[in-house]
């Protein structure tokens, strides 16, 4: 089973320090559309991609769970007889 994270609290401090993504992008060597991938869910981040990061966002290796390792938490809800997930809340994940 995938595991998604919520990387709500990256985009954020990409926004205060980058201002953009793009150039998030550009200075950790990833292109935009590589960046964003991530950012969805549709690509992992590598080890050397979250080094470059933390260097760029002014984090500490401490931080690592809290920007790229805090899981999505869905609930499920019957809908009429369909099971719908609602995103709720997150959760960091430490030590998996």
């Amino acid at each position: 089973m995938r595991t998604d994270f919520d990387y709500s609290k990256l985009r954020g401090r990409i926004k205060e320090i980058c201002g953009t993504q793009d150039v998030f992008a550009g200075r950790i060597g990833l292109g935009t559309v590589s960046v964003s991938q991530r950012l969805n869910n549709s690509l992992e981040f590598s080890q050397m991609e979250i080094t470059r990061a933390l260097d760029v966002l002014n984090l500490t290796p401490a931080d690592i769970p809290l920007y790229f390792f805090t899981k999505k938490v869905q609930k499920t809800e019957l809908d009429h007889g369909t099971a719908e997930k609602t995103p709720v809340k997150s959760e960091t994940v430490e030590g998996e």
